[in-house]
C-alpha cells in the first residue's frame, strides 16, 4: 500500500487511515470476536442449494462475443453517499437480468455500504444468475457465511490478505463449489494473485488511498494477465465508451455499480454496456481458461 506518512519536528508521522484501512480494521476486529465453529459452518454451507456457476457464467458471455457485465447491487458509498436509499434489490437484480447481465454483485457490508445478506437472498431469488458476494473477506467463516447466504462467489481483495490468507481463502471457496473474484490494485498483488493459483482476476481502478479513479489502471495491470485467466474490470465505468477502452485492452468482462444504478433505464444501461466494444480483440481468458470454462459440479 502507498506510502503517505512522514516526518515533523518530533518524528515519524503515522500515515492517515485510508478507507480501506478503517474497513479492514472493522473486519477484522468483527472476525476476530468471531467464536463460531467452522466445521459446523462447512456442514451447514455444504448442504445449500446448488451453486451456480459465476466464472462459468462469465467465460461464456466473453466467449460470444460481448462484454460479461456484473451488474451490482449496491445502495451506499463511503465516498458518495447514498445511491439510492429506496433500493430494491430484487427489482433491481430482475432489471439487470433483463438487460443481459452475466452475473449479480451484491454488497453485504452494512457499516460501510448499507448492504446485507439480505440484499443477497432477496437479488439471487429474484433471478436465475450466479451472484458474487461482494464484501471484505479476511476469514474462513466469512466465505462459509458466503454460501450459506447462497453466494456463488466470493470477493478476495489482495491487499487485504497475506499470501498464506489468500491462497488458504481461495482453497476453501474452491471446496465449497464457489469461484473467487481476486481483485487486485497493481502488478505485485496481480502477481501474488497468480501465485495463489487464482483464475479469475478483477483490476480495480481506484486508487486504496483516496478512492479516486485511475482509469489507465486497467490497461496497464491487464496486459501483464496471462492468456488462460478471465480479466475483470472494476470500477470507474461510467458508460459504453469506458467499456469499449477496456474491451480492446482485452478484458472480457466488467463490473459496474454506480452506473447502473443511478441509470433511469437500468436494463438498457446493462444493455449498451454489453454490446459496447464487440469489435474487439478475443478476451483474456474467454474459452481458454479449464478451470472457468464449465460450472463446477
Amino acid at each position: 500500500m502507498r506510502e503517505v506518512g512522514g516526518t515533523s519536528n518530533l518524528g515519524p508521522v503515522a500515515p492517515p487511515a485510508t478507507y480501506l484501512d478503517r474497513i479492514l480494521a472493522a473486519h477484522r476486529a468483527a472476525a476476530a470476536e468471531d467464536g463460531r465453529a467452522v466445521d459446523v459452518l462447512l456442514e451447514g454451507a455444504a448442504a445449500g442449494p446448488a451453486v451456480r456457476g459465476f466464472a462459468a457464467a462469465l467465460t461464456a458471455a466473453a466467449g460470444g462475443g460481448e462484454m460479461a457485465v456484473i451488474a451490482e447491487v449496491k445502495r451506499h458509498s463511503p465516498s458518495l453517499g447514498d445511491l439510492d436509499a429506496a433500493l430494491d434489490p430484487a427489482a433491481l437484480a430482475a432489471e439487470y437480468e433483463l438487460g443481459g447481465a452475466a452475473c449479480l454483485s451484491v454488497l453485504t457490508d452494512a457499516e460501510f455500504f448499507k448492504g446485507s445478506a439480505d440484499d443477497l437472498r432477496a437479488a439471487r431469488g429474484a433471478s436465475s444468475l450466479p451472484v458474487l458476494r461482494k464484501d471484505f473477506t479476511v476469514s474462513r467463516q466469512d466465505v462459509c457465511d458466503a454460501r450459506l447466504m447462497g453466494a456463488d462467489a466470493v470477493l478476495l481483495i489482495v491487499a487485504a490478505l497475506s499470501d498464506t490468507e489468500l491462497a488458504g481463502l481461495l482453497g476453501l471457496s474452491t471446496s465449497l463449489g464457489m469461484d473467487a473474484l481476486v481483485e487486485v490494485h497493481d502488478e505485485a498483488e496481480l502477481d501474488r494473485a497468480l501465485g495463489a493459483g487464482a483464475e479469475l482476476v478483477g483490476v480495480n481502478q481506484r486508487d486504496l488511498v483516496t478512492f479516486s479513479v485511475d482509469t489507465a489502471r486497467a490497461e496497464r495491470v491487464g496486459a501483464q494477465i496471462p492468456a488462460g485467466v478471465l480479466a475483470v474490470a472494476e470500477s470507474g465505468i461510467d458508460g459504453p465508451a469506458a467499456v469499449a477502452r477496456l474491451a480492446a485492452a482485452g478484458y472480457g468482462a466488467v463490473l459496474v455499480g454506480e452506473t447502473l444504478v443511478r441509470a433511469h433505464d437500468r436494463a438498457a444501461a446493462v444493455a449498451a454496456l454489453r454490446t459496447a466494444g464487440t469489435d474487439r480483440p478475443a478476451a483474456r481468458g474467454a474459452g481458454l481458461a479449464p478451470g472457468v470454462a464449465a460450472a463446477r459440479p
